[in-house]
């Protein structure tokens, strides 16, 4: 067991400027060291070395750790190789937690040398004469010597018992456990790789742990292209990113990660000069993937193939990411022309090609939108109701509260945009508006609202519909402080006058805005309250809000961040009524019912109310605190 005295030991043993110094040419500063940070790039130094207080830390990205964070974060180790490493360095024994565990690692450092051996013999064999159809198809694919050499391609005979007879020294339970030989009731085990072109998989300190083999004689229609080993004790495919401990150096230097499809990908794109590329190996990307992918950089490139497996990959690749989103850290898409696979762009159209098309990857929020949108027909209001239940049931996936506000913003615009398209204004079409228009254009152009059809004018009825409404509607302080906040911000009211409009039991002076508002051309800070005044409406007084400090109602209030918390307040003003409505129906349903299902339902429900309440707590005394 690793105790914390045990790791400080380790810690002080190290001398952490040695360690780092290794990787980064560091200059003695008084009593630190410091040099150009590794985890970002800068012109100037800004990261420090101390060796006293043993811990690295960069004033510019805010990178931060000690030795085994070193060489977790930069050397792209786990946590356990990362002690293990550092241990024997110092000479330091790690402690074992009882003796099967101990047991279990001594046979982990013996099937290293297994796979070590087996990697050894195949690389002989694809040398050999019986290597040549292996050596005839790398010929087809364009790898040259050195990168053939480099990712240690080998070959598999086409026999069952080669291997074994290679590897004699070893006993054959332990070429089982090494995924190298199969082992099957009433029948001799057998070689699982032959007549394969082979690839070495490697952990992330460059130790081969397991094989791929990609079949060659296309006879054997039966067997599969691409073979992996299964899981061992050494080998989890997914906790194992292929090609990671070469990419890992890359990446800090181009500042991306490139996840693609296959090895043979990666191959393709590394001989074409982009290092920085990884696979997941025979399945769909994992959780732990992802997370490891984040170690190195904050929006890996997902790089599919454009077919449907690939759009089907993709959207498997988003489902588990969601819920793992926090600020910063998200994945980029790109997806390939139909048809293509890496290595097809490469030979056709050259790297550059391949490069443009990873400078236009695309934002996550996206690609979800655009799958979600074409994965069935959208004739009825039914298919369209069942679009925007899928795009809730993702948002509802993410764990992060103010990723999760903002990813059901981006995607109930866009899906407003499509199910509700603005019609031709009635004015502009009718005549005989203009004179009705006056009092709120001002000489405007009129029918256009941002670009867009715009809402026509009110009649004079409806505006005094609008007077008798607002002598009885109900004005909590989150409505007045987002009416407040739209007469301050006035260029925000086009941006968010859809959502307003479908929620149902908002403060009437929303209407208003929406109603009497002509926004084609840029509005001015006087505009909407002089609007509400003219016609009678009463713009919203400071006493009706006074409980909310808002940052977007600041006298210095920045105009960006002003334009993100308006919209994070106007987002909690539309999921209100409907948690309130479903709160309401799920304590009567308790009240009649009494059973286990609707006492639950309502908890739930509760618990959502408190977290919003807490969500505009938060928000409402962020300014306070800061200012």
């Amino acid at each position: 067991m690793l105790t914390p005295q045990w790791l400080d030991q380790l810690r002080s043993r190290t001398t952490l400027s040695a360690l780092v110094g290794r990787s980064v040419r560091l200059q003695k500063a008084g009593r630190e060291h410091r040099a150009c940070c590794p985890f970002h790039d800068e012109k100037s130094p800004s990261f420090y070395v101390n060796d006293e207080k043993g811990f690295y830390h960069c004033f510019g990205c805010g990178a931060h750790g000690d030795a085994i964070r070193w060489m977790t974060d930069h050397q792209g180790l786990a946590f356990m190789d990362a002690v293990k490493e550092l241990a024997a360095e110092a000479g330091m024994d790690v402690p074992q937690p009882d003796p099967r565990a101990a047991k279990a690692a001594e046979k982990r450092d013996t099937l290293y040398d297994v796979t070590g051996a087996a990697q050894e013999w195949f690389r002989q064999m694809l040398g050999a004469p019986e290597g040549a159809q292996a050596r005839a198809y790398l010929e087809t694919r364009g790898f040259d010597a050195h990168t053939i050499a480099r990712f240690g391609f080998g070959f598999a005979p086409d026999e069952r018992q080669a291997l074994k007879h290679a590897l004699v020294r070893y006993p054959e339970p332990m070429l089982v456990e090494a995924g190298l030989r199969i082992e099957v009731e009433e029948r001799d085990p057998y070689d699982r790789f032959r007549g394969r072109l082979m690839l070495p998989i490697e952990d992330a300190r460059g130790r081969v742990i397991a094989f791929g083999g990609r079949i060659l004689s296309k006879e054997k229609t039966n067997a599969p292209k691409y073979l992996n080993s299964p899981d061992t004790p050494l080998f989890d495919k997914g906790r194992t990113l292929y090609n990671l401990h070469r990419a890992a150096p890359a990446a800090r230097q181009s500042g991306r990660i490139v996840v693609v499809e296959g090895y043979m990908d990666v191959i393709a794109l590394a001989a074409a000069g982009i290092a920085e590329a990884v696979a997941p190996l025979g399945t769909a990307l994992t959780e732990t993937q992802i997370e490891m992918l984040w170690r190195h950089v904050e929006a890996p490139i997902l790089c599919f193939d454009g077919d449907a497996a690939g759009q089907r990959a993709a959207m498997r690749a988003i489902t588990r990411a969601l819920p793992l989103l926090r600020p910063a850290h998200t994945l980029r898409i790109v997806r390939l022309p139909e048809g293509l696979d890496p290595d097809d762009l490469i030979k056709r159209s050259g790297p550059a090609a391949m490069e443009e098309l990873l400078g236009q990857s695309r934002s996550l929020v996206e690609v979800l939108w655009e799958v979600e949108h074409a994965a069935q027909p959208l004739v009825t209001p039914e298919d369209k109701a069942g679009l925007k239940a899928r795009l809730i049931q993702h948002v509802e996936t993410i764990q992060d509260p103010d990723i999760a506000s903002l990813y059901k913003r981006e995607l109930l615009d866009r899906y407003g945009e499509f199910a509700f398209p603005r019609r031709e204004n009635r004015w502009q079409a009718g005549g005989g508006g203009n004179a009705r228009q006056g009092a709120f254009t001002r000489g405007r152009p009129q029918g256009r609202w941002n670009g867009r059809n715009a809402p026509a004018p009110s009649l004079p009825e409806s505006i005094e519909r609008l007077k008798h409404a607002l002598s009885g509607g109900s004005r909590d302080a989150l409505s007045a402080a987002v009416i407040a906040g739209l007469m301050r911000w006035p260029d925000q009211l086009s941006r968010h006058a859809e959502a307003l409009a479908r929620t149902p039991d908002l403060d009437s002076r929303f209407d208003a805005l929406i109603e009497c508002c002509d926004a084609m051309a840029p509005l001015e800070n006087g505009d909407l309250p002089t609007i509400l005044s003219k016609n009678g409406l009463q713009v919203p007084r400071t006493a009706e809000y006074s409980g909310l400090r808002f940052g977007f109602l600041a006298p210095d209030a920045n105009a960006q961040h002003a334009a993100e918390e308006l919209a994070q307040a106007i987002d909690l003003l539309v999921e209100r009524p409907v948690l309130e409505t479903a709160l309401a129906q799920a304590t009567a349903r308790f009240e009649t019912e009494l059973s286990e299902e609707s006492f639950a339902e309502q908890q739930r429900l509760l618990k959502r109310k408190l977290e919003f309440d807490n969500r505009l707590r938060q928000m409402a005394t962020r300014h306070a605190s800061s200012s």
